[in-house]
């Protein structure tokens, strides 16, 4: 995940760019640090996705067959 100051960054240029426009080196690292934190983002959510697992009110397994082949390669790579 990104750092509190890498957040605090991205928030700073955003508010300055509803206020005046930025400067092309401002606008270039906006452009880094949204793509980083997307890129983390990303990975949470994956991360979430292959720890899930999905049961119905009787207790069956009804996890998607997708998710569970996804869940099986992950832990072969590791």
């Amino acid at each position: 995940m990104l750092s509190q100051e890498q957040l605090d960054r991205i928030n700073a240029l955003a508010n300055k760019s509803k206020v005046e426009p930025l400067s092309e080196a401002e606008t270039a690292e906006q452009k880094e640090l949204r793509a980083a934190y997307l890129e983390a983002f990303r990975g949470s959510f994956k991360n979430q996705l292959m720890g899930m697992k999905i049961v119905d009110e009787e207790g069956t397994d009804v996890t998607p067959e997708k998710l569970k082949q996804a869940q099986e390669e992950e832990r072969n790579k590791q």
